[in-house]
């Protein structure tokens, strides 16, 4: 019996210890969290670090559904890209992909945009955009290239730019301050 106490006790121990990153025990930062728990409530609030009871018992809309107009990133790309025609728009596989579009000067070439979203999240890596060129002679010769380079990373850096500017946007909206009820009321 004194020997399963002992290994409880350190597997105890063991499980604290890996708990611990780089020597620290686990928690926040006591300087960076105010002290009065009203203020800590008011603040995890408005950064959607908690829920309201009143929220639940009365809701104010129907739900919250993730639709594609709801996505910023979806919402910019389409902006972006909406002088082309699209081809395929699949809002659950994550992919835009458009036609191909030549301007009125030259007809001989097309080009082709696909996106594909590797995350919601707005940031550099959510995106990976493909371009390709067609280039025909005539209109049974024609040759196809994926092409990297300059318009990728324009299209990629505008698409950021409109979806930050969307987040904020709606971030505005759907703001709720906290609202400290007073106990002696």
């Amino acid at each position: 019996m004194k020997i399963f106490k002992n290994y409880t006790i350190f597997i105890f121990l063991l499980f604290l210890l890996v708990g611990c990153k780089n020597g620290k025990l686990p928690g926040a930062d006591a300087r960076k969290i105010p002290y009065d728990p009203k203020e800590r409530v008011k603040r995890n609030l408005e950064q959607g670090k908690g829920f309201r009871l009143n929220n639940m018992i009365n809701p104010k809309r129907g739900g919250d559904f993730q639709f594609a107009s709801a996505n910023e990133l979806w919402r910019a790309s389409l902006d972006v890209i909406d002088f082309m025609p699209l081809a395929s728009a699949n809002y659950s596989g994550g992919m835009i992909i458009t036609d191909w579009y030549s301007d009125s000067k030259n007809l001989n070439e097309s080009i082709k945009i696909t996106i594909r979203f590797l995350t919601n999240e707005i940031r550099s890596d959510a995106l990976n955009i493909k371009i390709f060129y067609k280039k025909c002679t005539n209109v049974n010769s024609c040759v196809i290239n994926e092409k990297s380079g300059s318009l990728s990373t324009e299209l990629t850096k505008e698409i950021l730019k409109l979806a930050t500017k969307y987040k904020k946007e709606t971030d505005l909206k759907n703001f709720e301050p906290y609202i400290v009820s007073d106990p002696s009321d």
